[in-house]
């Protein structure tokens, strides 16, 4: 039987890489949904039925183009980076601090959503749009226009905040899920089934912790290409409040959920599946 071997930084990069971009294509449109339900403040209903009447069913891929760049960079470093860089902080073995296995999910998320922040810019700004398609020059070129390269990294701030958040809860409950699984099933922590369950229970975690920071991070980067309102992450975060109170923080929970359970799981049974065909150990 053929020893697994561990990935390396850059080939769990390019398969976590691979295994989002892979993902994305099924998700993308309760991203769409979730965007405009955070934007205008309407139930996901409404905004469903609004968008098929108006803009018909392809109008569910707005932005989707942006959706792979963001992809390709911010989540491949997240979740491909995440078991190198665990290893490399010592807690990649079984009796390894816990602690330690979040610290490296917020990590790679932390640098994963700097590199990516321009293509989550022009995704969400592509989303809100209920008119006629932007073409991608056009979009690009009136962002640089009207406010040079700071505009492509607005919102930078709830960004890193959020994807610190977000990665640490998913690779960290991930990670630690399978560990309680494996003893409590017997089953191993590549079988599917250990996959499925720990990526579902990361997914409602992800949800729980992530929203106000996603609410915060739509408004900031859906601001209009020539206008600034807001003066930050916490500006953003205390005019949100005031104006629709604590729980708009949680708006478009149920569709963030939607798209966080199925995205974690497809992500993660993509590239363990990608490791086990390369010979790798898994995560």
């Amino acid at each position: 039987m053929t020893e697994l071997r561990k990935p390396s930084l850059i080939q769990s990069i390019g398969l976590g890489g691979a295994s989002c971009i892979f993902t994305v294509n099924f998700t993308h449109p309760i991203e769409l949904v979730k965007t405009r339900m955070q934007v205008s403040g309407v139930g996901m209903g409404e905004v469903i039925s609004a968008t098929l009447k108006n803009e018909g069913a392809g109008s569910f891929w707005k932005g989707i183009v942006w959706a792979w760049g963001r992809e390709g960079s911010y989540a491949s470093i997240k979740l491909g980076a995440y078991a190198p860089v665990r290893d490399a902080l010592g807690a990649g073995g079984k009796d390894a601090n816990v602690g330690m296995k979040f610290v490296a999910g917020a990590i790679t998320g932390g640098v994963g959503s700097v590199i990516g922040n321009p293509f989550d810019v022009l995704k969400t700004l592509a989303q809100a749009n209920k008119g006629k398609t932007v073409p991608l020059g056009t979009l690009v070129g009136d962002m640089y226009k009207a406010q040079g390269m700071a505009g492509f990294y607005r919102g930078v701030e709830a960004n890193i905040m959020r994807a610190c958040v977000l990665n640490a809860t998913k690779m960290g409950c991930y990670d630690i899920s399978k560990g309680y699984i494996v003893e409590a099933t017997g089953w191993e922590r590549k079988d599917v089934r250990t996959i499925f369950s720990s990526a579902t229970l990361a997914g409602f975690f992800m949800t729980l912790t992530v929203s106000p920071f996603d609410r915060i991070r739509t408004s900031l980067m859906n601001q209009p290409t020539d206008a600034k309102l807001y003066d930050g992450f916490v500006d953003c975060a205390m005019k949100t409040v005031k104006t629709d109170g604590v729980q708009s923080l949680w708006r478009g929970f149920v569709p963030i959920w939607a798209r966080f359970a199925p995205t974690a799981t497809i992500q993660l049974l993509t590239i363990e599946t990608l490791y086990g065909y390369f010979g790798l150990t898994s995560i």
